[in-house]
């Protein structure tokens, strides 16, 4: 591997009050979850919003719907795997997804930085009208602003996401009991390290792609098949250490994942090391885990991979869905990890910003 001589390391944020707003509070990790849990949710407190999901889920006239935003930063806006604009519709559709939805309608807001390329832009464009066929959801409105030259950067996108639910379980973390086995969906850490390799000039011998793709087919096809699944959640910035911490503190259980279950591929493991990354605390965004029943882990195993078999193109070969742990005992919420060698250690949020706007 080469590396840009430029290359730099943020260290972690210390765990204090700060007065200002750090790049550590948009990084999925401990100061992100304080400024939610400190600021946002008791300035905005409801029934739905203290659910805690990726999406809210309402009720009109009997019929049950989700309901999501999320707002784009990446950097670079063009990445081995994908793009600013594929990201934002995957990004969207993953969140509806979370909740057991199916994804019908998206917004999107641009606000663009005086001088970016037309080009540009329209590949971004053009590259959100294919995600949005591919995940048979249509954009229906939206908004433009532009803002002075070095006010901006480049491109940030918000996204909106309304969706169905035509199923009756109810997918929250409250639901997870002491028992329910973990499924993880694929490999971790990709996304991360593709972003962080453009970013920073980084040379690996294989490129590393991201693992930026839609969730939800998936995931309705475990709904359809009977699987009753607990809780879901997607493992965007903070990784899958920071989504069960998450869990764990909601639904007041520990939990106990096996690090030789945990697929990472060689060449993210060999950068991960490198680097001094836990490929657990790395970001991705195609990859979620679903709480489910013991006795219903190896039909939801046969679901996805009947599933990937049918879709192959869907994100190249490195999915490999597997069980990773369980819950094992109520708590005011832990989360350990047993390693290969059969010690256990605890798995705590992510501290600081590892890698900021990777999303």
């Amino acid at each position: 591997m080469t590396s840009n001589s430029n290359f730099n390391l943020s260290c972690p944020s210390p765990i204090q009050p700060n007065p200002h707003i750090l790049l550590a509070h948009g990084g999925g990790g401990r100061l992100m979850h304080q400024l939610i849990e400190q600021v946002i949710i008791p300035s905005f407190a409801n029934e739905t919003l203290n659910t805690r999901q990726d999406a809210a889920v309402i009720e009109i006239n009997n019929q049950r719907l989700a309901f999501t935003t999320d707002s784009f930063v990446v950097h670079p806006l063009f990445f081995p795997g994908g793009d600013i604009g594929s990201l934002a519709v995957n990004g969207t559709v993953n969140d509806l997804a979370m909740v057991g939805a199916q994804p019908l309608y998206l917004s999107v807001s641009f606000i663009l930085e005086e001088g970016l390329s037309l080009d540009i832009f329209q590949a971004i464009v053009s590259s959100m009208k294919e995600a949005a066929q591919q995940t048979k959801v249509e954009i229906i409105t939206g908004d433009t602003k532009v803002v002075n030259h070095g006010k901006g950067d480049s491109i940030f996108i918000n996204t909106t996401g309304i969706g169905i639910i035509k199923h009756s379980q109810t997918i929250t973390p409250k639901q997870v009991q002491v028992g329910d086995v973990i499924l993880l969906n694929g490999d971790l850490g990709r996304h991360g390290i593709a972003i962080l390799a453009v970013r920073e000039g980084l040379e690996f011998e294989t490129t590393i792609t991201s693992d930026s793709m839609p969730l939800a087919e998936m995931v309705l096809a475990l709904i359809e098949a009977g699987i009753q699944i607990r809780c879901l959640r997607d493992l965007t910035r903070g990784g899958l250490a920071s989504a069960l911490n998450e869990i764990a503190l909601v639904a007041g259980v520990e939990i106990t994942i096996a690090e030789a279950n945990i697929p990472v591929q060689s060449e993210v493991q060999g950068a991960c090391e490198l680097l001094g990354f836990d490929p657990l605390y790395v970001a991705n965004e195609g990859r979620f885990i679903a709480f489910i029943p013991e006795q219903d882990a190896e039909r939801a195993l046969a679901v996805l991979h009947s599933f990937q078999a049918k879709n192959k193109d869907f994100n190249g070969n490195h999915e490999n869905p597997c069980i990773i742990g369980q819950v094992t005992k109520n708590s005011t919420g832990l989360v350990k990890i047993r390693n290969k060698i059969g010690t256990h250690r605890i798995v705590d949020m992510l501290s600081g910003e590892q890698l900021p706007r990777i999303c």
